[in-house]
C-alpha cells in the first residue's frame, strides 16, 4: 500500500468518524442539551451554595464574637466604681443569662456552621451558670451527639460535671470512662482520668483515686496529667516546715 493510498484511507476514516459523531450529536441533540443544562445548573448550585455558606459562616463568626464579648463582660458589685463606658453585670447568673440568649441565637440561626455549633456548647455552659440544669443537660447532650468529636468531648466533660453537681455520680463515671477510652485533642485521656480520680476522692474512696494517680504517673511521667498525678500522690508539705 503506497503512501497516497494510506493518506486517503486515513482521510476517509476521519471523515467517517466525524460524520458519525455529527449524526449522533444531531440525533441526541436534545439529550446533549439537557445534560449540559443539568451539569451547568449543578455547578451553579454548588457555587451559590459555597458563597451562601461562606457568607453565613462570616455572619455567624461576628455574632459569636458578640456573644463571647458579653460572656466575658466583667462583674461589678452594686455601688462599685467602674471606668466610664465600661459595661458590667452584677452577678455571674445575670451575665450568663444575657450571654445565653446571644449564644442560642447564633446556634439556632447558624447551627450548620462551626461557630453555630460552638455557640450551642457555650449555651449549655451558660445554662449551668444560671442554674437551669434541665436546659443545660438537653443542650449539652445535643452537642455531645454531634459529629465534631472535639466539641462533643467537651460537652461530655461538662455533662459529667453537671451530673456530679446534681448527685448523679454514676453517670459522671460512665462519661469519664468513655472519654478515657476515646480521647480527643480537647479532652485527653489523662484529663478524664484526673476528673474521675477527683470524683472518687469526693466520694471518700481514696484508694481508687490513688490507683488512677499511680497509673497516670507511670504512663505519662513527664506529661501534664502525669505530673499532676505525682503531686496528688506526693503533696508538698504544708505548715511551718512547708513552702
Amino acid at each position: 500500500m503506497d503512501q497516497q493510498t494510506r493518506k486517503a484511507l486515513k482521510h476517509d476514516q476521519f471523515v467517517d468518524t466525524t460524520t458519525h459523531g455529527l449524526e449522533w450529536a444531531k440525533e441526541n441533540r436534545r439529550s446533549v442539551i439537557a445534560t449540559s443544562i443539568i451539569v451547568a445548573a449543578a455547578i451553579l448550585i454548588a457555587v451559590v451554595g459555597v458563597l451562601v455558606y461562606n457568607s453565613r459562616a462570616s455572619q455567624a463568626s461576628v455574632a459569636f464574637g458578640e456573644a463571647m464579648q458579653a460572656y466575658q463582660t466583667p462583674l461589678a458589685a452594686p455601688g462599685q466604681q467602674v471606668p466610664p463606658g465600661v459595661k458590667t453585670f452584677p452577678s455571674v447568673a445575670e451575665r450568663a443569662k444575657a450571654a445565653n440568649q446571644l449564644f442560642m441565637g447564633v446556634a439556632d440561626k447558624y447551627g450548620m456552621t462551626p461557630d453555630g455549633r460552638t455557640a450551642r456548647y457555650f449555651a449549655g455552659l451558660t445554662y449551668i451558670e444560671q442554674g437551669q440544669n434541665t436546659s443545660a443537660e438537653s443542650t449539652l447532650k445535643q452537642v455531645a451527639s454531634g459529629w465534631n468529636g472535639d466539641l462533643a468531648a467537651l460537652a461530655k466533660l461538662s455533662l459529667a460535671q453537671l451530673y456530679r453537681q446534681t448527685n448523679r455520680d454514676s453517670q459522671a463515671i460512665d462519661l469519664y470512662n468513655e472519654l478515657t477510652a476515646k480521647p480527643t485533642t480537647t479532652v485527653p485521656a489523662g484529663l478524664a482520668q484526673l476528673q474521675l480520680a477527683e470524683l472518687y476522692e469526693s466520694q471518700g474512696k481514696p484508694e481508687l483515686a490513688k490507683k488512677i494517680y499511680a497509673q497516670l504517673k507511670d504512663k505519662d511521667a513527664k506529661g501534664p496529667a502525669g505530673m499532676m498525678a505525682a503531686q496528688k500522690l506526693n503533696p508538698a508539705p504544708t505548715g511551718p516546715g512547708g513552702q
